[in-house]
């Protein structure tokens, strides 16, 4: 099988991810594996459950470990043998186009992300996740009895979707007046990990109290952690910030869980416009420390602080 990296593109206002893959097979071939549920055991993430006709309902079925709920619920959209098998999982629409290639076939896969901007942004981890089951597609064709665990370089490659989509990037949103305050923005798609756990990896072992600092991992080298304003498990810790000894506004660490797209951390850093030429050095020190925490939610501590990524981001933001 071909390199199946993602694409994220948008169609018709929908999010929507892309691949294309060849593989040494018939269309024929393929389209069983792709379309017939008891062949889509060896790939697919969910066991499938349908009729294969337009209009017929679908249910997937998670196995235990899944960090989702055990069944959600869809429908066969078009089914055009060999060619073409769409349909809708939950609020999202999988496409499976499948065009001859000389001995074999391309696989043109999309899969439309529902749910907007929120959709959006768990492309990086769908796209992941996707890879891992299109390369168990290729050892199935292949009757190859165990092919790479899909789940095995998850990470890298969430993050490697994260950096190529822009889903790491941070924004900076002006105020209303030419004197107000700045607001540093991320948004990042924290996968299916519980509000619990997030928030446990967030603070640690550390007392909250209004007025005492905040956790070190809540903070990092490029600002001095001031007294926290507020908290409220699992959810929200907000506290004061100084940069260079001046008061610099407030970092703000929210925590959402939703039960349809997962769990993601929406952070704030209002700066005071006095200090708008420290924007740049604080996007890329947040977008680095916010990247360290993502990878510590799937379990992998890093350290130390990577000043030089730092560095080279900054001049991206400047």
């Amino acid at each position: 099988m071909s390199d199946p990296s993602a694409e994220l593109t948008t169609i018709d206002g929908t999010p929507t991810l892309r691949f294309m893959c060849r593989f040494a097979h018939p269309r024929e071939r393929v389209w069983r594996a792709i379309s017939d549920p008891e062949q889509m055991k060896a790939w697919f993430p969910a066991a499938v459950q349908t009729d294969l006709r337009p209009g017929a309902p679908m249910r997937f079925v998670f196995d235990d470990e899944a960090p989702v709920e055990d069944t959600w619920d869809g429908e066969v959209l078009e089914v055009d043998p060999p060619k073409v098998f769409m349909f809708r999982w939950n609020r999202d629409v999988l496409r499976f186009e499948l065009i001859a290639d000389g001995d074999g076939c391309r696989l043109v896969f999309t899969h439309a992300l529902g749910d907007g901007p929120t959709g959006r942004l768990g492309a990086a981890r769908t796209a992941a996740g996707w890879d891992g089951c299109l390369t168990s597609l290729a050892a199935a064709l292949d009757d190859r009895a165990e092919g790479e665990d899909p789940r095995a370089g998850w990470l890298a490659r969430a993050e490697a979707y994260a950096e190529k989509f822009g889903l790491a990037r941070g924004s900076a949103e002006p105020g209303a007046g030419p004197e107000s305050d700045v607001l540093l923005r991320f948004s990042r798609d924290l996968v299916w990990r519980p509000a619990d756990t997030i928030w446990a990896i967030l603070v640690e072992d550390h007392p909250l109290r209004v007025g005492a600092l905040p956790p070190a991992r809540a903070t990092n080298p490029a600002i001095e952690p001031g007294p926290v304003t507020a908290f409220d498990p699992p959810r929200l810790l907000e506290y004061e910030v100084s940069v260079d000894g001046q008061p610099a506004g407030r970092a703000r660490w929210e925590i959402i869980a939703d039960p349809r797209l997962g769990t993601r951390v929406e952070f704030t850093h209002t700066l005071p416009h006095r200090l708008a030429a420290h924007r740049a050095g604080l996007l890329a020190a947040w977008q680095v420390h916010i990247e360290l925490f993502f990878a510590a939610t799937q379990g992998e501590i890093r350290c130390p602080w990577p000043e030089q990524r730092v560095t080279e981001l900054t001049a991206t933001y400047s």
